[in-house]
C-alpha cells in the first residue's frame, strides 16, 4: 500500500512526520487547543495515569509517531526504526525550541 506524497524523496515524508508529531504533541501537552478542547481533555484525565502522559511532549511523541511510521514504512523493521526516529526527532525539536521552564 503506497500512501506516499508523490515524487518527493522518502526522507521528505519522514521530516514532515517529525514536524507533524512535534506540533501535535506540543499542542496537547502545552496549549489549550481550539475551543479549549485540549484543556477539557486534561481536566477529564486529571487524577488518572493518563494525566502525566498528556503533560509530556516527549511521551506524547512516542505514541503519536506510531501512525506515520506504520503508514510510511515498507515493513515492520523499517516501521520500528521510523517510529523511533520520528519520536526522537519530535523530542529533539521540543528540546531545541521548547521553553526552558
Amino acid at each position: 500500500m503506497d500512501v506516499g506524497f508523490g515524487p518527493e524523496p522518502p526522507w521528505f515524508e519522514a521530516v514532515l512526520s517529525v514536524l507533524a508529531v512535534w506540533r501535535l504533541a506540543r499542542l496537547v501537552a502545552r496549549e489549550r487547543g481550539p475551543f479549549d478542547l485540549v484543556s477539557r481533555l486534561h481536566v477529564a484525565a486529571a487524577g488518572t495515569p493518563l494525566a502525566d502522559g498528556l503533560a509530556c511532549v516527549h511521551c506524547l511523541a512516542v505514541w503519536l509517531a506510531v501512525p506515520p511510521a506504520a503508514l510510511l514504512a515498507p515493513g515492520w523493521a523499517a516501521g520500528l526504526l521510523l517510529w523511533l526516529a520520528v519520536a526522537g526527532g519530535a523530542s529533539a525539536m521540543e528540546l531545541a525550541v521548547g521553553e526552558t521552564s
